[in-house]
């Protein structure tokens, strides 16, 4: 089966919160789509696409539960970085726009990475890796 695009929703409780993190992390807006129930952003040279919808919003529109990301995970979405340093100037970005830290910097075969969250528990990890 062809498909002709794919992106991500997640669900939020603050659509303002949501919208000065992820502005702060340089996520593009994706103004078509931006509403009081959600909010829309593009990344990368490939402009994927991340709704943020409210949590009650999404979960009457898809009939599902969201999990409780105090205590598991739902997704973890990987942003490609160009070398070490720029893995850690995202961590002061990270850091400066109120996410959260959940794993130091650290090696990982010939990369380097780390893991946050955002202000409602979503998992990010910022990975370089040569050749990437």
């Amino acid at each position: 089966m062809k498909m002709k695009q794919i992106w991500g929703n997640l669900a939020i409780t603050d659509i303002e919160q949501t919208t000065k993190f992820y502005t702060a992390l340089g996520f593009k807006p994706n103004g078509e789509m931006n509403s009081k129930e959600l909010i829309s952003f593009s990344c990368g040279e490939n402009n994927f696409i991340i709704n943020f919808f409210l949590k009650d919003v999404l979960e009457n529109n898809t009939k599902t539960q969201f999990s409780d990301l105090k205590n598991g995970n739902e997704i973890i979405f990987s942003l490609s970085a160009e070398s070490r340093d720029q893995v850690n100037e995202w961590v002061e970005i990270v850091k400066n726009a109120g996410g959260k830290i959940s794993v130091e910097p650290y090696e990982i075969g010939e990369g380097y990475t780390f893991v946050f969250s955002d202000p409602d528990g979503h998992k990010f990890n910022v990975l370089y890796w040569p050749g990437m």
